[in-house]
């Protein structure tokens, strides 16, 4: 690669029926995730007034929801096979995070140990202050449910972005 170029993000899979990422879910967020270079994975999104807790702003559970999901795309980047399980979550709230408005979502993978994961999520505001942020313990899935030898059957690929639906 040339000097000063930095390489393209990498898009992850969706799946059909996740709340978070589902393609195919009709109350789901539709939400789009990607590895960055530097080794974080992103999410751009801007939410619509039915995922509203108090007028205005976010509902802590979706907020809760994101957070988990960007925290889990952290951990298995690089693995599109590799699912896990959230073990623990630990959430702060700092600021009200804002319905109709730009958000990113940024995940950050700390350490692995056995099965085990420990990795960070974080909601910024367009003025790049974090409204909210995410310790999550992670566990790979038991074997019994990791048949993912199928992803397809699961939806699990990666859809083109003008196949990816918005939450509108």
């Amino acid at each position: 690669m040339a000097e000063g170029v930095m390489a393209a993000p990498t898009k992850q899979p969706n799946s059909l029926k996740c709340f978070v990422c589902g393609m195919e879910n009709p109350v789901g967020l539709h939400l789009s995730f990607y590895e960055q270079p530097g080794g974080e994975v992103t999410c751009d999104v801007t939410l619509p007034e039915r995922y509203q807790g108090y007028p205005g702003v976010v509902h802590g559970g979706i907020v809760a929801s994101m957070l988990d999901e960007i925290a889990g795309r952290a951990a298995t980047q690089g693995d599109i096979q590799r699912f896990m399980m959230t073990a623990k979550l630990e959430v702060r709230y700092r600021k009200p995070v804002p319905i109709g408005q730009p958000l990113r979502l940024i995940g950050r993978f700390d350490h692995r140990r056995g099965r085990l994961s420990v990795v960070q999520g974080e909601i910024r505001l367009p003025d790049g202050s974090v409204a909210a942020e995410a310790q999550a313990l992670l566990s790979d899935i038991p074997d019994i449910f990791q048949d993912v030898s199928d992803p397809e059957r699961l939806g699990w690929r990666v859809y083109p972005d003008g196949e990816s639906r918005k939450a509108t």
